[in-house]
């Protein structure tokens, strides 16, 4: 499929971009009027882009229906403050009911069932159940359109941040499983971030990995090895010389029974090396490959 946009309708454009940029995270804005009216909603079009200063930028589109823009647009370009707060899935569905288009003046906090919790440096009021909240002020609202679907980028300052201390870990970091995070994906369909459905991937240190390119001719082109666990290997530093053979059972038992058969063997040690980079265990499968 390839999609020009402009050549099919903003809807379905919008449908296409939200299902392959996903998952994101929750923005749930917490606005007041230049009356003192609250208001409430989630957007999915958010994140952080900095930390000194600590910037997020969150994006309420104008409206694709009708080309209208929403209430949180208009409160911050009347009272220029904001309070992010973070959606877990604890939350997730009162969440999805504050995101109903009620008349100005409504309180999504009252018909959601959400605490307000007054703030210590902007108006806005906090959601006490949200593990985390951000108090903001507004630096600048970029348009980058006057059409039904243009963004409006609220790019604000992170004044003050709240962490509930039961999602910390004993070294006061913020636990993925505690804090379980949700996070949108395309049409009606959330992901959590917690449980089996968190990984870790070590960043690469100040050393450069020696990259996939550099890797033996034979692990570079297995048909057996991913593209995720030749990564895992091109990111060592170097290519370890295997001095010693290793001491292990299964290695000793294809080494043993391929003996005439090259190929077979080759299979064995990559399906071998494989497993054992899906388990993390990269020095042992690099001498598993060079025991060819």
């Amino acid at each position: 499929m390839k999609i020009v946009p402009g050549e099919i309708k903003t809807a379905q454009l919008h449908a296409y971009l939200l299902g392959a940029i996903a998952p994101r995270p929750i923005c749930f804005a917490s606005t007041i009027d230049k009356d003192g009216n609250t208001n409430l909603a989630p957007f999915s079009f958010f994140n952080v882009f900095g930390s000194k200063p600590p910037i997020c930028i969150f994006s309420p589109a104008r409206r694709v229906r009708d080309n209208t823009t929403k209430h949180t647009l208009q409160n911050v370009h009347e009272t220029k403050e904001v309070v992010i707060n973070v959606v877990n899935y604890n939350i997730v569905q009162q969440m999805n009911l504050a995101s109903c288009e009620y008349p100005k003046g409504v309180d999504e906090f009252v018909k959601a069932g959400f605490t307000p919790v007054k703030s210590d440096m902007v108006k806005p009021f906090r959601v006490k159940e949200s593990p985390v909240q951000l108090e903001c002020k507004l630096l600048q609202v970029i348009e980058t359109g006057h059409e039904g679907g243009a963004a409006n980028l609220i790019i604000c300052e992170v004044v003050c941040m709240h962490i509930d201390d039961n999602i910390l870990d004993e070294a006061g970091r913020i636990d993925p499983n505690k804090i379980d995070l949700v996070a949108r994906m395309g049409a009606d369909y959330y992901c959590r971030a917690s449980g089996s459905a968190i990984f870790e991937v070590h960043k690469p240190n100040v050393e450069l990995g020696v990259g996939v390119d550099a890797l033996p001719a034979h692990i570079r082109h297995s048909n057996i090895l991913t593209g995720n666990n030749l990564g895992m290997l091109g990111n060592c530093t170097t290519i370890p010389v295997v001095s010693e053979p290793l001491q292990d059972d299964r290695l000793s038992r294809i080494l043993r029974e391929y003996t005439h058969d090259e190929a077979a063997k080759k299979e064995a040690l990559h399906q071998y090396a494989k497993e054992l980079l899906e388990h993390k265990e990269v020095d042992k499968a690099w001498k598993v490959l060079m025991s060819e």
